[in-house]
């Protein structure tokens, strides 16, 4: 029972590192009717910027709200720069445009911060264990990540469902061209937007660094998964963002957590041991083909929102 608390906390605090990606990602999509493929690497830039800024003024929260300012405006800089040459042209496109920019941000961090990787430092009073229960302990800096993100999530809702930016956003989602016919100026609202989804791209890319390390091509494969969210939770929806987050970070912990013990009940544990992994790899892109078989627009399609 304890194990599985455990496993359901660690789901749930690697679903909502996902909704922080999953949420820039959508909200780009959504908006902007852009496929960013460079996403992920704006998560791997995040880690580094949050690890160089640690370093350099010796403060973990400096270094955090450094790496988002900076993350940020990167982001914006993208999109002036590169991405806005794309907007109106096919997908396919922007398949291409946005792989580009993923060599080039490798490349780029490659050349900055070297080949090897960076280790981002925990300050004490986070790198502890909280009893969540009696005789329960959990890493107290998982905690503030889920902590953190819940808080993103409210952030968030507040600001496209209640404020007149979000207004705009939710506007310029359904008819660009009439918010654009209203003197509103469209361009500005999308380097708003991508600066956004690359802060919080960043967000989760810094947050990720003290557990896994800052390391090059980093964002590529969460990246996928992050996708996978999105297409199970509807796409340009962020309450679709959150709750597909949730529940393909508890399908894959959990799944790789109870698996294999599950496949020893019915096979040899040679074969347990073979089959179990590869199954729990599968599972979340298993869930999402049902899904979409019972509802093609994922389960909180943007008209809904």
């Amino acid at each position: 029972m304890l194990l599985l608390i455990e496993q359901c906390l660690n789901g749930l605090q690697l679903g909502l590192l996902l909704f922080l990606l999953a949420a820039g990602l959508t909200l780009v999509f959504g908006i902007m009717d852009l496929v960013n493929l460079a996403h992920g690497s704006l998560y791997m830039v995040g880690a580094y910027f949050g690890a160089t800024f640690s370093a350099m003024t010796g403060s973990f929260v400096a270094g955090v709200l450094l790496a988002l300012i900076a993350t940020w405006l990167l982001g914006m800089a993208v999109e002036v720069i590169a991405l806005r040459r794309l907007y109106g042209r096919d997908h396919l496109d922007h398949v291409l445009g946005t792989f580009g920019l993923i060599l080039f941000f490798n490349e780029g961090v490659r050349l900055v911060w070297g080949p090897a990787g960076m280790n981002l430092t925990l300050p004490p009073w986070l790198n502890t264990n909280f009893e969540i229960m009696p005789g329960v302990l959990y890493p107290t800096y998982r905690l503030a990540i889920i902590g953190v993100a819940l808080l993103v999530a409210v952030f968030l809702y507040l600001l496209v469902m209640r404020t007149r930016v979000g207004m705009l956003i939710r506007a310029g989602a359904s008819n660009r061209e009439m918010v654009g016919a209203l003197g509103i100026n469209i361009k500005l609202l999308y380097t708003l937007v991508f600066g956004l989804g690359a802060a919080l791209a960043g967000l989760a890319g810094l947050m990720q660094a003290p557990i896994l390390t800052a390391s090059i091509g980093m964002g590529e494969n969460i990246l996928i998964v992050a996708f996978v969210v999105i297409v199970i939770g509807g796409i340009g929806s962020i309450r679709g963002a959150f709750v597909g987050s949730v529940f393909v970070g508890l399908i894959d912990t959990v799944g790789r957590a109870f698996l294999p013990d599950l496949f020893k009940l019915v096979l040899s544990p040679a074969a347990a041991s073979t089959a179990a992994p590869a199954i729990s790899s599968m599972l979340i892109y298993l869930v999402m083909a049902a899904i979409l078989i019972a509802k093609p627009q994922g389960l909180f399609p943007a008209a809904n929102k």
